[in-house]
């Protein structure tokens, strides 16, 4: 199983554990809202670099 897999399948695990603990709405914002703020709070160049990593990975 892949890196990216592995880090997938731990989501929709925390998921559905964080879903009858605190409710859905609430779980999806945690499960959106950590990753998004984990990138803002990047330098621009991390963020310029971690875009190009992307890109090259997609080209494949």
């Amino acid at each position: 199983m892949s890196k990216r897999a592995m880090i997938a399948a731990g989501g929709v695990v925390a998921g559905l554990i964080l879903i009858p603990l605190i409710g859905f709405w609430l779980a999806l914002l945690v499960l959106i809202g950590v990753p998004v703020a984990a990138y803002l709070m990047l330098d621009p160049s991390q963020r310029r670099r971690l875009r190009n990593i992307s890109r090259k990975e997609l080209g494949r």
